[in-house]
């Protein structure tokens, strides 16, 4: 971190400035984002950018499409799930491990599942640094569902997929939660889903937006002529 920033001001402003302004009113979430430190998430390159209003790589591979979520993203997806203590949690992306690290704050549990093998290690070790020990980092393919562990109470996929693969729907405990950007760019969907009853979901699109695909992510029928 740049040692002429003031850490704790800018902290404050992006609460105040960013993430408020997203109809992100929950004043235990907006607490929770002065208690997780993202600036400890961030890689070292780009920490000068922690609090900034922007999707921050996670590498400094250019064709790598690894991001972090902005900040007013992370807080409005967390509220939104009304995630509570004896929830277990799904995510599929541990990416930096930030979003995995206020999830567990308020669950009992979460299953963090990472393709990349060094986002993983880097996640893991994020989390550990931090004294995040109800997360378990698991390395492996979950776009298209990761049955271990199921049902869960909250599922949250951070990168997009173009269709959202029913495994996902049939790992949902009735009541549960699932998050997930839907489509393909320039205009995706932010959708969350409710399990309603057995096999009956609730859908709703949150806002619009644009984020790189989940590696080996569902793709849709294309008609062949």
């Amino acid at each position: 971190m740049n040692p002429g920033i003031n850490v704790e001001k800018a902290r404050f402003n992006m609460v105040q400035q960013q993430v408020r302004p997203w109809d992100v009113l929950d004043q235990d979430i907006l607490d929770l984002l002065y208690v997780v430190h993202r600036e400890e998430f961030v890689p070292e390159a780009y920490r000068a950018h922690a609090f900034s209003d922007i999707e921050i790589p996670l590498s400094r591979d250019l064709a790598s499409c690894e991001r972090m979520w902005a900040p007013r993203v992370e807080a409005r997806v967390l509220q939104e799930l009304a995630v509570k203590k004896p929830d277990r949690v799904l995510e599929i992306g541990t990416g930096s491990g930030h979003f995995a690290a206020l999830l567990a704050h308020r669950a009992q549990h979460v299953c963090s599942v990472e393709i990349n093998p060094g986002l993983a290690a880097m996640g893991s070790a994020n989390l550990a640094r931090c004294g995040v020990d109800n997360v378990t980092v698991e390395q492996g393919d979950g776009a298209r569902g990761w049955s271990r562990g199921a049902p869960y109470d909250v599922i949250v996929l951070t990168g997009s997929t173009p269709v959202l693969p029913d495994a996902f729907l049939n790992e949902l405990r009735v009541g549960g939660r699932l998050f997930a950007i839907v489509g393909d760019p320039p205009v995706m969907a932010a959708r969350l889903v409710t399990c309603t009853a057995e096999g009956a979901f609730l859908q709703r699109d949150l806002f619009e937006t644009c984020f790189p695909p989940l590696r080996n992510a569902l793709q849709p029928a294309r008609f062949q002529f």
